[in-house]
């Protein structure tokens, strides 16, 4: 017993890098007819990762994901200003106010507003921690749309180092329960 606990400790940073990084599963950005950013990202990666992409070229807009719920206001009302802020034109962004409070709720109104709109291929930006995750639940809400699921950094989480931070751990913790409760579709 003793031996497999040493065994444990000694290849930890092997094995938490690889649950870490099992959480990670993103894609290269490509054109799209949209880049649409995530709600959840209080720290503005998410929608600077989606402005440098629309100034780069591979869509005209990018359609910003809000639930309400911040002090009266919804997420993309917050996060479009701070991306003006750093430097980016209002042109670049469409907030979409929503009512969703999980990402399967999003894929729901998202995946109806694209179709609205007849978009067929997508940018999905998210944090790194979320790709795998949003991405399957998008591509079953969605199987006949292009999906590209693009990582933003995260300040808390990193899959080779997560385990270092309390916040961190936090995050860590919090994305395999989602991701253990859409398994089991919950």
């Amino acid at each position: 017993m003793a031996f497999l606990a040493l065994l444990v400790f000694i290849t930890s940073r092997l094995w938490l890098a690889l649950l870490g990084g099992y959480l990670v599963k993103s894609d290269a950005p490509a054109p799209a007819d949209y880049i649409v950013v995530l709600a959840g990202d209080f720290m503005g990666n998410r929608i600077l990762t989606a402005a440098d992409l629309v100034r780069q070229g591979l869509a005209k807009q990018a359609l910003v994901s809000g639930p309400g719920g911040a002090y009266g206001q919804h997420e993309s009302d917050l996060a479009i200003p701070f991306a003006v802020r750093h430097g980016y034109p209002e042109s670049y962004f469409v907030a979409f106010p929503n009512d969703a409070r999980s990402t399967a709720a999003e894929a729901d109104v998202i995946v109806a507003e694209l179709r609205r709109r007849q978009a067929h291929r997508i940018d999905i930006v998210t944090s790194n921690y979320h790709t795998r995750r949003a991405g399957n639940i998008f591509r079953s809400k969605a199987p006949d749309l292009e999906l590209h699921v693009v990582s933003s950094p995260d300040h808390d989480f990193t899959p080779d180092g997560w385990w270092k931070t309390r916040d961190g751990r936090k995050v860590f913790a919090i994305e395999w329960m989602k991701t253990v409760a859409t398994w089991m579709g919950m």
